[in-house]
This record gives C-alpha cells, sequence and structure tokens, in this order.
C-alpha cells in the first residue's frame, strides 16, 4: 500500500506525514548553465562544466576501480597494496566532490547517476572477475593517465578562457593527485628483487 500526499485541505499545521512518491519537474537540464554573475562568460563556463563533467564521470569510475582492487587483491604484497588502494580511493573521492562543486559553481548541473557515468565514461570496463595484481594495477595506471591527458588539455583551455578557478583545480588538486598517486603504482611494478643474494 502506498501513501499518497493528502489533499491541501485536509492538512494542518500540525500534520507531520512526510511527502512520500513525490514526483516534480526537471528544472535544469544536464549540459546547461545557468547565469551566474561570476565574471566568466556563458561560453567559458560551458566549456569547463563540459569537461569538468567528463573528467568527473572519469574519477569516479576511477574511485570505483580502485574499490574493487583494494577488495580484490591478492599476493605477498596484499596488506600493503590493500591499505594503499584504498587511501587513494579515498583522495579519489575526496577530488570527485570537488569537481562537482566546480561545476555547480559555474551553473551546471555534475554528473552524479552512476548509470549516467557509465554511459559518458571513457574508461574502458574492467572484467567482472579478479585479474592478477599486475593487471589490476596497470588498468589503474592508464585509468590514471586518461585523466591526466584530458585534465592538462581542460586546464590549458580553461585558462585560455579566463576560467582561473578551473585551471587551479585541475592543476592543483586533479592533476597533481592523479601524478602522485601513479607514481605509488608504478614503482609496485618495478621487478626488483626483496634481497640482495650475496655473490651475485
Amino acid at each position: 500500500m502506498t501513501t499518497r500526499r493528502p489533499a491541501k485541505a485536509t492538512r494542518s499545521k500540525t500534520d507531520s506525514q512526510p511527502w512520500l512518491h513525490m514526483n516534480g519537474a526537471q528544472i535544469q537540464e544536464f549540459g546547461t548553465v545557468r547565469m551566474f554573475p561570476l565574471g566568466l562568460s556563458r561560453d567559458a563556463r560551458m566549456y569547463s562544466c563540459e569537461r569538468l563533467n567528463q573528467i568527473l564521470a572519469d574519477t569516479q569510475i576511477l574511485h570505483a576501480l580502485y574499490k574493487k582492487h583494494h577488495w580484490l587483491m591478492r599476493g605477498p604484497t596484499f596488506y600493503q597494496l590493500h591499505l594503499l588502494l584504498d587511501k587513494h580511493a579515498g583522495e579519489q573521492l575526496e577530488l570527485v566532490d570537488q569537481i562537482a562543486e566546480r561545476v555547480q559553481t559555474l551553473g551546471g548541473v555534475a554528473v552524479g547517476d552512476p548509470r549516467h557515468v557509465a554511459e559518458i565514461t571513457v574508461i574502458p570496463r574492467p572484467p567482472n572477475g579478479c585479474e592478477e595484481v599486475p593487471a589490476m594495477l596497470s588498468r589503474l595506471i592508464e585509468a590514471h593517465e586518461t585523466i591526466l591527458v584530458a585534465c592538462h588539455d581542460a586546464a590549458s583551455r580553461a585558462q585560455e578562457m579566463g576560467d582561473d578557478g578551473t585551471n587551479d583545480l585541475l592543476v592543483s588538486e586533479v592533476i597533481r593527485t592523479n601524478e602522485l598517486q601513479t607514481w605509488f603504482l608504478i614503482e609496485h611494478l618495478v621487478d626488483t628483487p626483496l634481497v640482495e643474494t650475496p655473490g651475485s
């Protein structure tokens, strides 16, 4: 049985029944920007929102990949990588929030529904099962590079259009975080012996 919103005439000021099963009109379409007095042209804000939403979608997928690989990590470096990947996932989640807030600040609509994210991401989908550890790490590195390439291009173009805030976010937060995380992953793929054998 579903509870419907009571007619206005039957509601009193002391009625605490929540208004359930509400449907509303869409008040702003995805891919549009509202006119905010930010000292930026509509074209600059539209461009930044489009690029940021692509990076936002890819960053949400990277966060999900980090959690997946964090859970599925195997082998003698399990503990270290299990913790490292979870730390990186947390940092990516912070970036998700910062990027989304920048889109909203510019008057846009941030991509948030996971099904919408899946439609627009360019990060390849991994197998549903568990891969070998080097393959999981390589997959994360490739996702980082995809985001970094997009960020370098978007940051440069945003600066040309006068959007210093988007440029600063991409350079100071997104690029630097992704570069550092990539370095940490790469060093786990270097094939060096754990112990030097005497006389070798």
